[in-house]
């Protein structure tokens, strides 16, 4: 089955009473999914399967669906987010003259794929350089104590 989308994260509002909040991206194990509650003022936790929440739909390439256990219900101040989080590892074994089916290696394309897509998705998101910038290193060269109560900005130079 394959990668047919860029989707790995989709966010709902909660209201108090909705337990059931569907993904739209393939997983391939129940523990490939990242349940964050981000609240009004930021805070973000992770939820724990099987203690906040079940998973349904695992390898169906149309995504599934999170179910909250009872009394878990996301409140109307929060906000919830379903992320693919793909481990990064190799599990395909190749064996010298074995038959290997067409599954094996698209399973395997498909997670370097998904793996692709997650780090990505983490670079669109991280402050970087235009591409046109002459700046020769980014690397900070100062210990942490002397970082300590300082921000990072921009002078007028």
């Amino acid at each position: 089955m394959t990668i047919s989308t860029t989707t790995i994260k989709n966010s709902y509002s909660g209201d108090g009473s909705n337990l059931n909040f569907t993904y739209t991206f393939k997983i391939t194990d129940q523990d490939d999914i990242e349940v964050i509650i981000r609240s009004s003022n930021g805070t973000e936790t992770v939820k724990t399967i099987t203690t906040n929440y079940t998973v349904s739909g695992v390898g169906n390439a149309g995504g599934g669906t999170v179910s909250f256990v009872s009394g878990q219900a996301p409140l109307s101040t929060e906000t919830v987010i379903l992320r693919r989080d793909t481990p990064q590892t190799q599990t395909m074994d190749l064996i010298d003259n074995d038959p290997m089916s067409a599954d094996t290696i698209e399973d395997a394309h498909d997670k370097a794929i998904a793996i692709s897509q997650e780090l990505q998705e983490q670079i669109d998101r991280s402050i970087k350089l235009s591409r046109t910038n002459t700046m020769t290193s980014t690397e900070f060269t100062v210990d942490a104590a002397s970082r300590a109560n300082k921000i990072l900005a921009f002078d007028s130079a």
